[in-house]
């Protein structure tokens, strides 16, 4: 067996790597770093090379890491924090750099946007990375600093904190929740097909069987926007239906329990000035807010 050669490793190889990594595909790594497809097959390559490894098989689906990629994105993770944490602000002063949080889309767009946004007015070195999935990001591979998920996680050496409760009530206009609670059938707006597998569209699923759906969407903010004119009563947490001034609770039972909002970070981040600052002002806006989550 020919022994596996190992050279110099060039820290734009493990950059480009730890895009393809974070995003699955060449094209998404490519849009990330503003380069070709050619130059991320290159770069990944050359660290292959380097390596004496397989770092990365392509799929229909995209590109999986190997044991040894998996290894070396974690590798590439620590370097690029070690890099970001020279020109943050070290453990002392005022936090500087991006700092990247990932929410659900209704959370981002119906509370985190207009407080987070606060932050970079209040720190002059210190910018945020709001990005939004409907589904838990990788904190392993570095798509985010700060994930908040709701549930409380068991997954990965993270540190979690929770940052409070979230409860829901059917909203709908004036008129329609008039006709409901005098005993008509709810028709109800819900989740698309692609995501009927999220807690409350199979909560809506099991206790309204047989309910009418007439409006399908991908995120619960664009929910009540379809509530507002008039196509069904729609689940909602209180911090949207609360906010939206055409909507009003429902008198419909049952309703979901309500779920935990949790924070997440890598242990390794948590003495990172820039991300224990937008933590700890996470945690503080939420415990201001809370009335607009419970019940």
């Amino acid at each position: 067996m020919t022994d596996k050669k190992r050279t110099e490793v060039d820290w734009e190889d493990l950059r480009v790597f730890l895009a393809l990594g974070r995003h699955g595909s060449l094209s998404a790594a490519a849009r990330a770093l503003a380069v070709n497809h050619a130059t991320i097959s290159r770069r990944v390559r050359a660290l292959e090379a380097s390596q004496g490894e397989k770092l990365a098989e392509r799929r229909p689906e995209g590109y999986v890491l190997t044991p040894a990629g998996t290894r070396t994105l974690a590798v590439a993770g620590d370097m690029e924090a070690a890099v970001q944490t020279l020109g943050r602000g070290g453990t002392e002063g005022s936090p500087k750099g991006v700092v990247r949080v990932n929410a659900s889309p209704a959370l981002a767009q119906g509370f985190l946007v207009g407080r987070l946004a606060r932050l970079p007015t209040l720190f002059a070195g210190l910018d945020i990375d709001l990005a939004t999935d409907l589904r838990a990001v990788s904190l392993e591979r570095r798509k985010a600093d700060i994930a908040i998920r709701l549930g409380r996680p068991h997954d990965g050496d993270f540190i979690a904190r929770q940052l409070g409760r979230m409860a829901f009530g059917f909203y709908g206009t004036s008129s329609l929740c008039r006709r409901v609670e005098g005993g008509a059938d709810p028709v109800f707006v819900g989740f698309d097909e692609e995501n009927a597998d999220m807690p409350e569209a199979a909560w809506l699923a099991h206790h309204y069987p047989q309910a009418r759906v007439s409006f399908r969407t991908n995120n619960q903010f664009a929910q009540a926007t379809a509530a507002r004119a008039g196509a069904g009563l729609a689940l909602l947490p209180h911090y949207i239906g609360r906010q939206e001034s055409g909507l009003r609770l429902c008198r419909l039972a049952p309703i979901p329990t309500p779920r935990e909002i949790w924070a997440l970070l890598r242990r390794q981040d948590r003495k990172d000035l820039p991300i224990k600052t937008v933590l700890e002002y996470l945690a503080r806006t939420f415990a201001d807010e809370q009335a607009l989550f419970e019940e």
